[in-house]
């Protein structure tokens, strides 16, 4: 707990301290700014009882929290530089809309009129270099600084407060943190808190509801499974799963003695993307069939043509912001 005055100000769990003590332990050149600190770390958060829910907020959780020390003029670029990055990912995991919020100074806060007036005025004008809309959340920014919050939008309409990034010139005086800069003198950095998923555990939960359960390929656990028809399939089925296993596909293999349907439904049940299923007319034309787990039946294909059809669902596609 901090006092400013008569306030009393709570703080969140949070590594900042840690990576504040980092970056204070050596000196530092305006040639290595910015510098950017990560981690995934657990950390702890005294929810009520009645708050919590299931993985989607918990006590304890795991939060991909990064920090960036740079210089004052390099505060723009370096937020357009996240801004970029943070839509990447949204659009890699199948989140394409995105509400922005940029929340100003609140009632209780630290610092100066004059760093928050810029500290906005940056955050403002990266979102505008980005052509991202965004609204102003009056009031609702960090005690240290404003933030731009980003808020994903699941396919039920429900809207997720996910990302963030934060400026902080407050903490680096707390601090007492340096570098020299061009003209040979000490100098204040600037501190961006940002985290693009925020609690992994809760986006993880957003995921699952998003896609039903039926992931995009790439982020699948298992991507494939080859079922036969009769045993006389196998080592065609086996030389398939060698060579897909080869392309980096994570493919198992249902040789069981069991019904061709039984089998088909049970890999459709765990959402497996997709069912390779192999009769005698595969095997004579060395061709495959393809069904996904939505229950679409793609049209026979050769081993070449499947693997182009695969090539761009074994990666992560590049987002821009909309």
């Amino acid at each position: 707990v901090e006092k400013e005055g008569e306030q009393t100000l709570a703080l969140k769990p949070m590594n900042c301290p840690g990576h504040f003590s980092l970056f204070a332990s050596t000196k530092h050149s305006y040639r290595e700014l910015p510098l950017r600190y990560s981690e995934f770390s657990k950390l702890h958060r005294n929810e009520r009882a009645g708050v919590t829910h299931g993985i989607m907020r918990t006590r304890s959780f795991s939060q991909d929290d990064g920090h960036v020390f740079l210089a004052e003029s390099q505060l723009q670029e370096e937020s357009m530089r996240f801004i970029q990055h943070l839509y990447e990912v949204y659009h890699a995991f199948g989140f394409d809309t995105v509400d922005v919020k940029l929340a100003t100074r609140p009632e209780k806060s630290m610092g100066t009129d004059e760093d928050w007036e810029k500290a906005e005025k940056a955050l403002a004008d990266a979102l505008n270099a980005s052509k991202v809309k965004f609204e102003i959340a009056k009031g609702e920014g960090a005690f240290y600084g404003p933030k731009i919050e980003f808020h994903i939008r699941d396919s039920i309409g429900r809207y997720w407060q996910c990302g963030t990034i934060q400026v902080d010139r407050s903490n680096p005086e707390r601090f007492d943190l340096e570098y020299i800069d061009s003209d040979g003198k000490a100098h204040r950095p600037v501190v961006l808190h940002r985290a693009v998923l925020g609690s992994l555990e809760r986006f993880m939960g957003i995921l699952i509801e998003h896609h039903n359960g039926h992931f995009p390929l790439w982020i699948s656990p298992v991507q494939a499974v080859i079922i036969n028809v009769t045993a006389d399939q196998e080592t065609y089925a086996r030389n398939l799963a060698d060579e897909m296993q080869s392309w980096g596909v994570r493919v198992e293999k249902d040789f069981r003695n069991e019904k061709l349907g039984y089998r088909i439904r049970e890999a459709q049940m765990q959402k497996i993307p997709l069912m390779i299923v192999l009769g005698q007319k595969e095997v004579e034309n060395q061709t495959i069939t393809v069904r996904k787990s939505t229950g679409e039946n793609l049209e026979p294909m050769t081993l070449d043509r499947f693997r182009e059809f695969l090539e761009p669902l074994l990666k992560p596609s590049g987002g821009k912001p909309h």
